[in-house]
C-alpha cells in the first residue's frame, strides 16, 4: 500500500498534538555523515509496543523526553533529545544535546550485552560527553576503560526527574 508523505506527516503531527506520541529527530553534526531526516516517534504511554524491548526503550524515551522537557522549561536549559545514526547505520538511541552540543549518548538494550559498538564509534567522535549503556534486565554495573558506564536502568532514570 503507498501512502502519501503528507497525509502520514499530518497525522502524526495530529497524534503529538494530542500528546500521543512525539518524534525525535536525528544529530546531524558536521565531524559524521549523519542521516539528517529520518525521524524516530515514541508513545508517550510507553505501554504500547508490543515486544518488552521496544517498551523499554519507549519507557526510556518517555523519561528522558519528560526530564530534557523539565530542565528546558523549569530551568531554562537549552535541552533537545535526539538519536544518533550515521549514513553507515551505527546507531545510538538517544542523544541529550545542551546548548547545541552532544553532551549525553544513551544506548538501550534488554539484558547484559557487550558494549554496542555504536557507542565506541561516537566516543571517538565525540570525546567530551557521556556514555551510558541501559539495562531492563541486566545486572552488571561497570565502567569501560573508555569511560562508557554500562548499568540497571533504574541506576540511571532515579538520577531524573
Amino acid at each position: 500500500m503507498r501512502l502519501n508523505h503528507r497525509t502520514v506527516a499530518r497525522w502524526v503531527s495530529i497524534l503529538e498534538r494530542l500528546y500521543a506520541a512525539f518524534r525525535l529527530p536525528p544529530l546531524g553534526a558536521p565531524k559524521i555523515r549523519a542521516v539528517k531526516k529520518e525521524q524516530k516517534h515514541y508513545h508517550l504511554d510507553w505501554t504500547l509496543p508490543p515486544a518488552p524491548a521496544q517498551r523499554f526503550e519507549n519507557l526510556v524515551a518517555a523519561h528522558l523526553r519528560k526530564w530534557v522537557d523539565f530542565e528546558s522549561d523549569a530551568k531554562g536549559r537549552d535541552l533537545e533529545l535526539r538519536y544518533f545514526r550515521d549514513a553507515t547505520g551505527r546507531e545510538v538511541d538517544f542523544v541529550v544535546v545542551e546548548d547545541r552540543k552532544p553532551a549525553t549518548f544513551i544506548e538501550c538494550k534488554w539484558g547484559d550485552e557487550a558494549v554496542h559498538p555504536a557507542l565506541h564509534y561516537a566516543r571517538e567522535r565525540f570525546p567530551g560527553a557521556q556514555f551510558w549503556q541501559l539495562t531492563a534486565e541486566g545486572s552488571k554495573d561497570f565502567r569501560t576503560a573508555e569511560g562508557i558506564r554500562v548499568c540497571p536502568a533504574v541506576e540511571f532514570l532515579r538520577r531524573l526527574v
